[in-house]
């Protein structure tokens, strides 16, 4: 996906967060919102910072770098909500493009994707784009809802997710 793509999905995905966390319809709904868009959009952009160093879609797109950036909130208390935007860019990456994602760099070089991506100039890019941020909305929502003593838990607040 490009950067267009990815920093929509980022917002879409915020709202659909925010309102499964804070669901009353009301200003907390919207204070949530808020709450977690801006650090989602960073972290959905910021895997793309290695366009200017090293090679795309390897040297900021792996697990790795996924795990050092979830850890802030945990070890630091902040950078809440970052690993969420990463996460979805790699999501959107992995299952929205043809090229994929080279996970494991750099202990492996291999690129992996799922069959239904597109091209990130296709015209279907955008459809793709929707259908990723739908899925990861309703892993969100059964991350959330279906697992009781997440929600209970201090660390889901540190990390983030309340």
């Amino acid at each position: 996906m490009n950067k267009r793509g990815h920093v929509l999905n980022a917002l879409l995905l915020s709202i659909g967060i925010g309102y499964l966390l804070e669901p009353s319809g009301d200003l907390a709904t919207f204070e949530m919102i808020a709450k977690v868009s801006v650090p989602m959009v960073l972290g959905a952009l910021f895997p793309d910072v290695d366009t200017a160093f090293g090679p795309h879609r390897k040297a900021l797109h792996n697990l790795f770098v996924l795990g050092v950036i979830a850890a802030y909130p945990v070890y630091f208390g902040n950078l809440q909500y970052v690993w969420i935007g990463v996460l979805s860019h790699f999501a959107l990456d992995l299952l929205g493009t043809r090229r994929g994602l080279a996970l494991f760099y750099p202990l492996l070089n291999r690129e992996f994707n799922f069959p239904i991506g597109v091209r990130v100039d296709s015209k279907y890019a955008t459809a793709m784009m929707l259908a990723v941020t739908g899925f990861e909305l309703v892993v969100a929502a059964a991350i959330i809802y279906r697992v009781p003593q997440f929600a209970a838990q201090e660390g889901a607040r540190m990390i983030g997710l309340l």
